[in-house]
């Protein structure tokens, strides 16, 4: 607004020595066409020439500004791709991790399936031992408590048949006499 007080501050001074060289006396609001065009065109050549000098530093400042704006702006969308792309990466990474440790669990309880299965074996094979040494020695016993027996039967028998008969025998014909009862009576036991 002051360049427009100016400017017309001066068209009137200019109106006003216009007519003083005329020598007529100018009334204040009297309207000159040849005046008005001086005077535009003087605003025009005032507003050229601050504006090519004046603003022209002020054009500049404002056009880097707004570059600055602008990359600014393209620096916070490359930032927002930049943050939704590592969201996207570190979603796929926690996916590829629980996969794993899926993966990993599955192995495991596998691999601790096929170790309980083996001890399992293994212990069912040591029972399979135990049992057949466990039924060895228990026939062994059997056996030997049958032939102790026999022994103690043979003896009974003998002292038993010496009493009846009441004559003597010696003690290897006595022996063989009882074997042979006992081998008799055992071939009559299995018919």
């Amino acid at each position: 607004m002051d360049i427009l007080a100016l400017a017309r501050d001066g068209v009137l001074q200019v109106a006003a020595l216009a007519a003083e060289e005329g020598g007529e006396k100018a009334e204040p609001f009297q309207i000159n066409i040849f005046w008005i065009i001086v005077a535009a065109s003087t605003f025009i050549l005032f507003f050229v020439l601050i504006r090519e000098f004046a603003l022209a530093g002020l054009q500049k400042t404002l056009d880097e500004r707004a570059e600055r704006i602008e990359q600014g702006l393209k620096d916070a969308e490359q930032a927002r791709r930049d943050r939704e792309s590592a969201e996207q990466e570190r979603l796929a990474a926690l996916q590829e991790a629980r996969r794993e440790a899926n993966e990993i669990i599955n192995r495991a309880q596998k691999v601790a399936a096929e170790a309980r299965e083996a001890d399992m074996a293994a212990t069912r094979e040591e029972l399979a031992r135990m049992k057949d040494r466990a039924s060895a020695e228990i026939e062994a016993e059997k056996q030997r408590a049958i032939a102790e027996l026999r022994g103690e039967v043979t003896d009974l028998a003998l002292a038993a048949a010496t009493r009846v008969v009441g004559a003597s025998m010696d003690s290897d014909r006595q022996r063989k006499l009882v074997a042979d009862f006992l081998a008799a009576g055992s071939a009559d036991s299995k018919n």
